[in-house]
């Protein structure tokens, strides 16, 4: 069937709407019509090739929309659902296994190879086959994506809130639920107020930490993180960060989160700890100086990555919805909707930092 998909044609070219072939579910898979999906700056990296993918590819890993087909094998998703589209895994590998699909061996080629999971496209422009982005391509009208990358969701929640959840709000929360799991009386410092960031926040709060600090460079952003649960924000054009969160917590942070992507805030994440503390990066970036026996060894400090906050999708995301139905994830705060027809404006407004987590509605 036809579909109009987000196709970057060449590195760093234009991201525009054009019509594309989708083809029919395979094996576990269904066919999704899109309502939403979010822009990350993960979709901009692909399109710079900062992050190495096929060209052509269809850019959106944040989708959500209304099962419209199923394939063949597919029992657990009928058509009429309402679903978020979360990142591929095999669900065959070590890792995938004890619980850990964010750690799939084979996620790299899953999610960035351009492929499904059995290794073939689905979407094409004429003869060209066009890659899949985290195995849904859901800056389009329609997708098909393997059963393993949905989330069912009520029907009574806005399908256009929801997608986010699936890649940049579950990073953010992820890391502190999941990951670094704050205890009471322990502190954590968020560098970054993107949708990663506060994401971060918003979890702290939920926790018994006792000391919640949010650096970033703009104002409005540091406001809305002391809103959102933030006991303390720092401007980081104005101090030094590192020696700032020192002095408030007395020593350092039990925990950090670099969200931001910027390479040289790795370093202040790690220098802003106290000994034994942790820092957790999740923003992309370059290289990084350390002096290991300074910022690591004498003070066992541990650095780690995360992907995708180390969630479990289909448990993780109805836990974070079910937050937000009490009130106590207000995570539609970071989100403005455009239209389809506004791709360029949201986009933007996203690196001009105007709007935090950009939406694009295809109803």
């Amino acid at each position: 069937m036809k579909a109009s998909a987000a196709v970057v044609l060449e590195k760093s070219g234009d991201i525009r709407f054009t019509e594309v072939e989708v083809k029919e579910p395979h094996l576990n898979e269904v066919l999704v019509r899109i309502v939403s999906t979010g822009i990350c700056h993960t979709d901009l990296g692909v399109c710079d090739q900062h992050i190495h993918t096929p060209i052509p590819i269809a850019l959106g890993h944040e989708g959500s929309g209304i099962v419209e087909r199923v394939g063949p094998g597919v029992t657990s998703f009928k058509p009429g659902d309402h679903v978020v589209m979360s990142f591929s895994y095999c669900g065959e590998c070590e890792n995938c296994l004890r619980g850990k699909p964010n750690a799939c061996d084979r996620f790299f080629d899953l999610n960035f190879g351009g492929v499904m999971l059995d290794g073939t496209t689905r979407l094409s422009i004429g003869e060209q086959a066009v890659g899949t982005l985290f195995g849904q391509s859901s800056l389009a009208t329609y997708a098909t994506v393997h059963v393993n990358n949905l989330v069912r969701v009520d029907k009574e929640l806005d399908l256009q809130l929801l997608g986010p959840l699936a890649c940049g709000i579950q990073t953010g929360a992820g890391t502190v639920f999941n990951t670094l799991k704050p205890g009471f009386g322990e502190s954590i410092a968020i560098f970054g107020c993107g949708g990663v960031g506060l994401s971060a926040v918003m979890a702290a709060k939920l926790t018994s930490c006792h000391r919640i600090i949010a650096v970033d460079i703009n104002e409005e952003r540091l406001n809305l993180a002391f809103e959102l649960g933030a006991t303390d924000v720092i401007n980081a054009l104005h101090v030094n960060p590192s020696e700032e969160i020192t002095r408030i917590t007395n020593g350092g942070a039990h925990y950090a989160i670099e969200s931001s992507g910027v390479a040289s805030l790795v370093a202040e994440g790690v220098r802003s700890l106290r000994v034994r503390g942790t820092l957790a990066v999740v923003g992309v970036s370059g290289e990084v100086t350390l002096h290991i026996h300074d910022d690591l060894i004498p003070p066992n400090r541990t650095v780690i990555g995360v992907t995708q906050g180390n969630s479990i999708p289909k448990l993780f995301i109805p836990q974070l919805i079910q937050y937000y139905k009490e009130n106590r994830f207000p995570f539609d705060r970071l989100i403005r909707v455009y239209p389809h027809t506004q791709l360029n404006e949201a986009i933007t407004d996203m690196k001009t930092g105007k709007t935090i987590k950009p939406v694009i509605s295809f109803v």
